[in-house]
């Protein structure tokens, strides 16, 4: 075990004791605290978290009252992700959950991950300021709007939390911590009572004369007690065949997943819960069930296809117990996976407005951000523009329910257009709407904007689905916020972007120049290539391009440094081995701890010549006017940045009327796993075939030609230059 000190890493607190006797009586010891507080606070299930070794991580110990299995998605959970037990050890205060609308408001994952009606409790395990790990209590929860006072007393949570962090403590201080094992535990409860052979046998017999198939199961869903009827109606030749098994996996007619869905919300929620199923060919039957510490009790009955059959005088209040319906989490797991993918605010309202409307039967959405102070429409599907006309713009004051959610951050639900109009009178009708569902997008406790779902006949919104909609809720939130830091930084980069590279390319007569430049990175538009095209008098021309090692911020940082060294050189007059010479030199005395390759290429449009030079750059392609293109065998030089006195020699060429020249960086043809050669060879076959056209056509063709053949991993800079065939 190790604990986390003052906010810093983990330290050991020694080695694990060698006596297995020793550590079992530890757990034994850490097993009866967990216990203590599930009964002390009046709880029934509860889960211990310990810090793991690396004093990041917390890992599933132990479960009580329900299975450890069911916390799966958290046996072990970073402290930095959102999670109740993670947020209680950072905050160092309780997290209370008191009803299942709550827990999606702040949780979404969580939520849809055990989606059955229950409340929690997570309380940091501490002593002074050492963290050892955390405790999670379930209970079943009250309805929307619970407060603490609706679950155990807050006081005893803390004073179970007290005495398990206290036990851990003294536990590492002897040497011997108590460490999270290699998988989590379940401890099982014992019946209410123990009864005897005699008793035992009565029970049975009692059971064996009732009407309906009795069964009991434990808490991990496998039989303990079948009846003759029960084993009957199940399809099972004897109650014996089925002791052990769990039914969706020894009844190959309850192997659909509802069956255990069942099964695990009653088993959370500590509801009675009730459904009905078909035993082929066409007998239906229904299944009652009550829980309790130990496992489950289940009444099976026969009825017809919609449940005729009289359920027990609890069945009342199953509908707490219910769980959401499997179809609609696979749906909101399928709009989670793609609001992930989203990236842009127009990609999230997309999806909000094209994918959402069929999965939940509504009829319109819109989707509403809080901008400066106001709410502004950004989108919408199926409402009358003129209605939304009359919402947008309106300050976050507005008494509007659109804009009330967000500032409670409480959703709200009207079945009809009465309980609407009572809640707001001015609201406008519009015809054909006759729900609505009214979500605050909330997204790292900041309001992001709202989301409105309407129906287009009266609908109850049962509180399954209410859930459903307030985890969607807060996925469109956190998706929206990404989306809006991207848009922001993608404006951003592209701002700077546009200040690191040529505003336009100089007008020389008797040139046709055309320049392309794409960033290699999807939410940040910049990077390091960079490209110039300078004029040194009437008849010469520079033109440069290069590429900073790396494409980040960075990398344009320093490309914005290199590039109007450059240029300066080259609106000097100097020759290329000189300004290859003279940018290299201050590089060196810069120390960036990045290297740039450059391509510099002087331009004697008089004498119809070109001199060349390079820092280690890919060689320029060359199409020569009867179309055949080459790729130019330049005398190499050693890239910027490394050797102050390096050489740049130079390479003459001649420039006729109709030739291309074409300079680019390696993000326009290296591929995985092609040679670098064949590569450029490839781009001067792509040059030969492209017919006599605009340098700015043949620019665009060469990069959709790259985008199409192979995925590209970095930025791309193109300067295409082509002397005209007369003049």
């Amino acid at each position: 075990m190790c604990a986390m000190r003052e906010g810093g890493a983990a330290q050991p607190h020694g080695p694990r004791s060698p006596s297995p006797t020793a550590g079992s009586l530890r757990r034994a010891e850490l097993d009866r605290l967990l216990e203590l507080a599930v009964r002390d606070t009046g709880v029934h299930a509860g889960a211990v978290f310990l810090l793991a070794s690396d004093g990041q991580t917390l890992r599933l110990e132990v479960a009580a009252g329900m299975p450890a299995e069911y916390l799966a998605p958290w046996f072990g959970v970073p402290l930095s992700s959102r999670f109740p037990v993670t947020d209680a050890v950072r905050e160092r205060r309780l997290i209370w959950l008191s009803d299942p609308e709550d827990l999606a408001r702040r949780y979404p994952r969580t939520a849809i991950a055990l989606p059955y009606h229950h409340a929690v409790v997570a309380a940091p395990l501490l002593t002074g300021t050492t963290v050892w790990g955390a405790l999670l209590l379930f209970w079943p929860g009250a309805g929307a709007g619970a407060t603490s006072t609706d679950g155990p007393s807050p006081e005893r949570v803390r004073a179970a939390g007290r005495r398990l962090a206290r036990f851990l403590r003294d536990a590492a201080g002897t040497g011997h911590a108590v460490g999270p094992g290699p998988t989590p535990r379940t401890l099982v409860q014992p019946p209410a009572g123990k009864r005897g052979p005699a008793e035992a046998l009565a029970a049975a017999d009692l059971v064996e004369r009732l009407p309906w198939g009795s069964c009991s199961l434990d808490l991990q869903g496998r039989f303990t007690y079948v009846s003759a009827t029960a084993a009957a109606l199940l399809g099972a030749s004897s109650p014996d065949d089925l002791i052990g098994t769990r039914p969706w996996q020894s009844l190959p007619w309850c192997t659909d997943p509802a069956f255990e869905d069942h099964f695990r919300a009653t088993v959370v929620s500590r509801k009675p819960g009730y459904y009905t199923a078909m035993h082929p060919p066409d007998q239906w039957l229904a299944f009652e069930l009550y829980p309790d510490g130990s496992g489950v009790s289940v009444r099976i009955s026969p009825t017809g296809p919609g449940g005729d059959s009289q359920p027990g005088p609890t069945m009342t209040e199953t509908f707490r117990g219910e769980p959401i319906r499997l179809g609609e989490i696979y749906r909101v797991l399928h709009l989670a996976a793609a609001l992930s993918e989203t990236v842009g605010v127009s990609d999230v309202v997309d999806l909000v407005t094209e994918e959402m409307l069929p999965a939940f039967g509504a009829r319109t959405v819109a989707l509403l951000a809080a901008e400066d102070g106001r709410m502004r429409v950004i989108g919408r599907s199926g409402y009358n523009p003129s209605l939304l006309e009359h919402f947008d713009g309106v300050p976050l004051t507005h008494p509007a329910p659109a804009v009330q959610v967000l500032a409670t951050g409480v959703p709200s639900f009207f079945a009809s257009f009465d309980e609407l109009s009572r809640a707001y009178p001015p609201a406008p009708h519009q015809k054909g709407l006759h729900a609505w569902a009214f979500l605050p997008l909330i997204a790292s406790g900041r309001p992001v904007g709202s989301c409105v779902f309407a129906f287009d006949r009266p609908h109850p919104f049962p509180d399954q689905q209410r859930v459903v909609f307030i985890a969607l809720a807060g996925l469109i939130a956190q998706a929206l916020e990404r989306a809006r830091l991207y848009d922001t930084s993608n404006e951003l980069a592209k701002t700077l972007q546009a200040a690191l590279l040529p505003d336009s390319l100089p007008n020389l007569p008797g040139l046709d120049v055309a320049a392309r430049y794409l960033p290699s990175v999807r939410g940040m538009d910049i990077g390091g290539d960079f490209y110039d095209l300078v004029r040194v008098d009437d008849t010469t021309a520079a033109a440069v391009i290069g590429d900073v090692q790396g494409h980040n911020v960075t990398a344009a940082a320093l490309m914005g440094r290199v590039r109007p060294a450059i240029r300066s050189h080259a609106a000097s007059g100097a020759t290329p081995p000189q300004a290859l010479a003279q940018a290299n030199r201050l590089l060196v005395a810069m120390d960036p701890g990045r290297f740039v390759s450059c391509l510099y290429a002087q331009l004697d449009l008089a004498r119809r010549r070109a001199v060349l030079a390079t820092a280690g750059h890919p060689p320029p392609v060359l199409r020569h006017p009867d179309g055949h293109a080459e790729v130019l065998p330049l005398r190499p030089g050693v890239l910027l940045g490394i050797d102050p006195d390096a050489d740049y020699p130079p390479t003459e060429i001649p420039l006729t009327r109709g030739t291309v020249l074409a300079l680019y960086t390696d993000g326009l043809v290296e591929t995985p796993g092609v040679d670098m050669d064949d590569a450029m060879s490839g781009l001067a076959a792509q040059l030969a075939r492209a017919s006599t056209q605009p340098m700015d056509r043949l620019a665009t063709t060469l990069i959709n030609h790259a985008r199409q053949t192979a995925p590209r991993t970095d930025d791309i800079a193109l300067l295409l230059i082509g002397l005209a065939t007369a003049g």
